[in-house]
């Protein structure tokens, strides 16, 4: 998979631009707060229907405009696609996929991308959200199925919290709760077997990649956290959250919300049998969070049968040159990469790559 085009107008700092690529690695250079991570974000945005820095569709229109477009031209297995993006104020976007309009839900899986920056190095001691994320972008890149049946558990805890709130407030009865724990625990029961399927190959990849950037010395476990379960996963999962959903009822109603579901799971990471947040050090959870960024990129080509496209923001900076140079030979020649970065210096070895500067939304090769 790779992006062969990208059109940007009125976009973030962008008034009009068109970006042919050629080469495997594309390294974006220039000072803060000129554009580089505005076209990594034009790409996420393609892949995933969304910003990965923002909410509000608005905020990726040029200032003084009042709408914007992104089109990206990318080849899958070899055939040729393209996806188009109209952001305009106050609207809903239009999306258009071969020139066919589509929903947003429906984009996730057409073109895949691995998004590092960063924030991602909190994934080891950041909260458990960010590793739920982590995982839940994974799958839905490899399985659009699981993506649709994440939003639809999402609607559906939004509304059992919203009733939650209604019977604290006794303008409705607790035995509303009934049909909505019928619905939800069959498709949590659901989300969390993909996900419980996912980690055990991405353990694996992990763990691989993990002993190929300590030399073998030290091996990674990622294992699935189901929260109440006491360390056990229950063979009926769906009888589990029923149960779940019952006990805590009155702790629901008192809190306003549901406190037990994949919402509230989490993944722990293990160096050696020690737990990596707690005990790892910050070089231990620096090669942690880059083998699970490896890793992802393998789970991604062993469902899909090819690799992600892969967008570096400015982590080049965040690793020594040890990890930088093995990532560097980890993506040469297989997988598209778009890199950010304010200092050339930091690879003064590659020969292969195409360099552009940026300079308020200005690019020069």
């Amino acid at each position: 998979m790779r992006v062969t085009r990208l059109t940007l107008r009125n976009f973030r700092n962008y008034h009009a631009l068109t970006l042919p690529f050629n080469h495997n690695i594309v390294i974006f250079t220039g000072a803060n707060a000129q554009g580089k991570t505005n076209i990594l974000e034009a790409i996420y945005t393609g892949a995933m229907g969304r910003s990965h820095r923002t909410h509000a569709d608005d905020d990726l229109i040029r200032w003084e405009q009042s709408a914007a477009l992104v089109e990206i031209a990318f080849q899958r297995q070899d055939i040729d696609h393209s996806l188009m993006f109209k952001f305009i104020k106050d609207q809903n976007k239009e999306i258009l996929w071969n020139g066919n309009p589509i929903k947003a839900r429906e984009i996730v899986g057409t073109l895949n991308v691995v998004l590092f920056s960063p924030e991602d190095l909190l994934l080891v001691k950041g909260a458990p959200a960010l590793r739920r994320r982590f995982l839940d972008v994974e799958i839905s890149q490899a399985n659009p199925a699981y993506y649709r049946q994440l939003s639809q558990y999402n609607r559906m805890l939004q509304q059992r919290n919203h009733l939650l709130k209604k019977i604290r407030e006794k303008k409705a009865g607790p035995e509303l709760l009934d049909a909505w724990d019928e619905q939800l625990a069959p498709t949590a029961a659901v989300i969390v077997k993909k996900r419980l399927e996912a980690v055990k190959k991405f353990n694996m990849l992990a763990n691989l990649m993990h002993r190929k950037l300590t030399g073998n010395k030290e091996n990674l476990s990622v294992q699935y956290v189901l929260q109440g379960s006491e360390g056990k996963i229950p063979d009926d999962l769906c009888l589990f959250f029923k149960d779940s959903f019952s006990s805590q009822r009155l702790a629901d109603i008192a809190r306003g919300s549901t406190g037990s579901g994949p919402h509230r799971d989490d993944i722990y990471l293990s160096v050696n049998g020690q737990n990596l947040r707690v005990f790892g050090s910050q070089g231990q959870q620096r090669t942690g969070v880059l083998a699970l960024k490896l890793a992802e990129l393998e789970f991604i080509k062993s469902e899909t049968g090819e690799y992600p496209v892969l967008l570096l923001d400015d982590v080049m900076s965040e690793l020594d040159a040890s990890r930088r140079e093995y990532l560097l030979s980890f993506i040469r020649d297989k997988i598209q990469t778009f890199i950010t970065a304010t200092d050339i210096t930091a690879f003064p070895e590659i020969k292969y790559a195409k360099f552009y500067r940026v300079s308020q939304g200005n690019i020069l090769e």
